[in-house]
C-alpha cells in the first residue's frame, strides 16, 4: 500500500477515536467486533450515527434524560422500544445538535428516506451484535420497517454531452477571463482526470490516491486501491492513454514539486497531490458549461462509465467487477432501469401486422 493510502488509513483511524469518545464506552467492543467484516469507513459512519442515536435518546426520551452520554450501559439497549425508534426516524426529518467534532458549531441536518434507512440498519447491526453476544434481551430495530426508498433516475451524460465536456476542457471556450488564466495551466491536468473518469469509472478517491508507479503503459494498466483497501489492476483505452501521456509530459517539466509528492500522479496548483473536493471542484465548473439540467459529479462520470459498459456489453458481471461492487446486487440496482428501457425497446421490434 502507497504512503498516501496509509497515510488516509491514519487519519480514518484518529477520526474513528474521536468520534468514540463522543458515545458510551460499550460501543467499543461493537467496533471491535466488527473490525474483521467492515472497513474503517463504515465504522465511521456507524460511529456518526450511533452518535446521533445517542443524542436523541438523551434528549428526547424521560427514561435516559439524567444520563450522560458515557453513562448509558449495555443493558439500557433493553429500554429502547419500537415506539422510540420510530420517534428517531421522525426526529432525523429535521434537527440541529452541536458538531461531534467541534461543540462551537451548530449544525442543521435533514434526512430523506435513503438517509433514514441507512441510520436504522445502523442500529439493526448494532442491535444484532450485541444480541447474539447474549448481551442484550431484545432487538426492537427488528419491529420497525425500513422506511421505503424512492429510486431516482440514473443521472449521467448522454454521448453528445460527453463530448462537450472533453471539448470544453481541452479547449475553455465557455470559461470566464479569470478561469482561462488558469485553464492555461491546468488544461492538461484537467483533461487527463475528466478523461480518466469517464475511461475507467474508477472512483474519486481512487483516482487522487494514483501515483506516476502505478500506471504501465506497456499493458495500459494502473493500480489502483479500493475503498475497502484491495490493490486491482484496471486497464484503460487510447483516449486515457493519450491524455495521461500528453499531461505526463506537462507534469514531467514541473521542478517546484512539493517534497513528499514527488509520485503523486495528479497535482494541485500547489504542487501537492490533489484533493477530492478539488477534483469535485473540476469536474462540476466544466460540466455545468456543458447542461443546465443535470448536476455532474465525479460519481456521475462513474454511472456514465457503468452506463455505457453495460450497454455494450450486457454482462452485469463484468461492470460489476470493474466497478468494484462486491455485491452484483448494488450493480443491477443501479443499471435496472436500462434493462427495463430494453425490454421496453423489444415490445416495438416485433410487429404483428405489417403496414
Amino acid at each position: 500500500m502507497s504512503s498516501y493510502h496509509q497515510e488516509q488509513k491514519q487519519k480514518k483511524a484518529i477520526r474513528l477515536r474521536e468520534l468514540s469518545s463522543t458515545i458510551p464506552f460499550f460501543c467499543f467492543e461493537f467496533f471491535r467486533g466488527i473490525e474483521p467484516t467492515t472497513s474503517i469507513q463504515t465504522r465511521i459512519a456507524y460511529a456518526y450515527d450511533l452518535n446521533i442515536f445517542f443524542h436523541f435518546l438523551q434528549k428526547n426520551v424521560p427514561t435516559f434524560k439524567t444520563k450522560t452520554i458515557q453513562e448509558f450501559a449495555i443493558e439500557d439497549l433493553d429500554l429502547v422500544s419500537p415506539d422510540h425508534l420510530e420517534m428517531y426516524l421522525e426526529y432525523l426529518s429535521y434537527y440541529k445538535r452541536l458538531d461531534p467534532l467541534n461543540p462551537t458549531r451548530t449544525i442543521e441536518y435533514q434526512n430523506n428516506e435513503k438517509g433514514k434507512a441507512r441510520k436504522l440498519a445502523t442500529l439493526r447491526t448494532f442491535y444484532s451484535y450485541f444480541y447474539k453476544k447474549q448481551k442484550i434481551k431484545t432487538t426492537p430495530t427488528s419491529l420497525v420497517d425500513l422506511p421505503k426508498i424512492h429510486e431516482k433516475a440514473i443521472v449521467r451524460l448522454e454521448v453528445d454531452e460527453v463530448a462537450k465536456l472533453l471539448d470544453e476542457v481541452e479547449f475553455g471556450d465557455g470559461l470566464s477571463t479569470t478561469q482561462k488564466k488558469y485553464h492555461n495551466h491546468t488544461k492538461y491536468r484537467d483533461l487527463a482526470i475528466i478523461t480518466l473518469l469517464l475511461g475507467t469509472g474508477i472512483r474519486v478517491s481512487e483516482c487522487v490516491g494514483l501515483n506516476i508507479s502505478d500506471i504501465d503503459f506497456d499493458v495500459n494498466g494502473l493500480k489502483i486501491t479500493r475503498k475497502g483497501g484491495n490493490e486491482v489492476i484496471i486497464y484503460f483505452g487510447e483516449e486515457v492513454d493519450e491524455s495521461l501521456k500528453n499531461y505526463l509530459q506537462v507534469r514531467n517539466q514541473n521542478e517546484k514539486i512539493q517534497f513528499g509528492h514527488e509520485d503523486a500522479l495528479f497535482l494541485s496548483l500547489q504542487n501537492r497531490r490533489i484533493s477530492v473536493r478539488s477534483v469535485q471542484n473540476i469536474v462540476k465548473k466544466y460540466s455545468k458549461l456543458v447542461t443546465k439540467l443535470k448536476s455532474i459529479s465525479p460519481h456521475k462520470l462513474r454511472s456514465t462509465y457503468g452506463t455505457t459498459l453495460y450497454q455494450e456489453t450486457s454482462d452485469i458481471y463484468l461492470v460489476a467487477d470493474v466497478l468494484g461492487h462486491k455485491d452484483v446486487n448494488t450493480t443491477k440496482k443501479h443499471y435496472a432501469q436500462i434493462e427495463d428501457q430494453r425490454r421496453r425497446q423489444a415490445a416495438k421490434v416485433v410487429r404483428l401486422r405489417k403496414d
